[in-house]
């Protein structure tokens, strides 16, 4: 099954595309060796916030904790469609997700069926709350390569002391939902995975996971790793065992992050993240977007990938990492699946 998606991957991939990724490699691989930032091509991948909304409260997530300091919005047809303009052409990957329950945007499946129409990868993660019949269908029929489910325990108790709100059994419907209609109508596409964010209440449930996943005919399942805001007085988050962890305890009995915290980062080459209102931002880890580099509501994506502030950030980031806030809690670089 996943060579079944890596190839499905690899179609989209034009000789234009080949040229720009290769451009990109040559220019990062410079910016490494001198120590200072150089970039050529446009990004190959790229993640769109359909929305902030979010029907559930997860502890560690801002759109959870309604505790955004930046605006709460839609994302509108007339941004995506600016930003597709630019950047199809180069385009491999469009990940519809960011912050939020992209479910909860209603044009959110037209807007992916546009970036599939251009021939690139789609893919989305959602918790599966608004995959009834209709919406499944149409899942099916918008050309979304990937569905990523985020089901975090196998039964109710554990699934709902992470995922405040949800009810597991409404995932596992949605999930049901979404396997009968490509089914029906003889569909290879969205890839659908389980994503498990591996915590300390949960970790004991992986392996009814697995099993589950292989009962409703589900592609994939992944374990994630869980990022924790404040974790170095450790965390009832954290899981004992410290393969599912990002962090490690200290003989003093505080914990520090796992990676390493290189200075280099290939996403800062190769991808970056639009806001629902436009804004671009380096990565994920920038959850408030407190590292804008510009607007697409109000310049060209040319001028702000190759612009002052993104080189600036990009140059900061090949000196010391650990001096950008964003970069002291992530993972880039090493292992973030675990498997069992």
């Amino acid at each position: 099954m996943h060579f079944k998606d890596s190839l499905n991957l690899l179609k989209k991939i034009t000789f234009k595309k080949a040229v720009n990724t290769f451009s990109l490699l040559w220019s990062y691989h410079q910016s490494k060796s001198s120590g200072y930032s150089r970039i050529k091509g446009k990004p190959i991948s790229i993640a769109i916030e359909p929305t902030t909304s979010c029907n559930l409260r997860c502890p560690e997530c801002p759109s959870g904790l309604r505790s955004f300091s930046r605006p709460v919005g839609m994302l509108k047809a007339e941004t995506f469609e600016n930003m597709l303009l630019q950047l199809k052409e180069h385009l491999i990957y469009m990940l519809f997700y960011f912050q939020g329950e992209p479910y909860v945007n209603k044009n959110f499946l037209d807007l992916v069926k546009i970036a599939s129409k251009h021939n690139i990868y789609t893919a989305t993660s959602t918790n599966a709350h608004f995959l009834d019949e209709e919406t499944s269908k149409k899942t099916v029929e918008s050309g979304l390569d990937r569905l990523i489910i985020s089901i975090d325990g196998a039964k109710q108790e554990t699934y709902e002391s992470y995922r405040i709100g949800g009810k597991l059994e409404k995932v596992l419907d949605g999930t049901r939902n979404l396997i009968k209609w490509k089914k029906k109508l003889k569909s290879s596409t969205p890839h659908v995975i389980f994503q498990f964010l591996v915590v300390k209440p949960n970790e004991q449930d992986i392996p009814q996971i697995y099993e589950l996943a292989e009962e409703l005919g589900v592609d994939e399942v992944k374990l994630k790793t869980a990022q924790i805001y404040d974790y170095q007085n450790g965390s009832p988050l954290i899981p004992n065992n410290s393969k599912y962890s990002r962090y490690k305890k200290l003989e003093n009995g505080l914990y520090t992050i796992k990676n390493k915290l290189l200075n280099q980062c290939w996403k800062m080459w190769h991808s970056c993240v639009v806001t629902w209102d436009g804004r671009v931002v380096p990565c994920c880890f920038d959850k408030d977007a407190t590292h804008q580099f510009g607007n697409l509501n109000q310049e060209s994506f040319d001028n702000i990938w190759r612009g002052n502030n993104y080189n600036e950030f990009r140059n900061k980031l090949l000196i010391s990492r650990r001096e950008i806030d964003i970069c002291t809690n992530c993972t880039e670089g090493t292992k973030v699946w675990a498997e069992d």
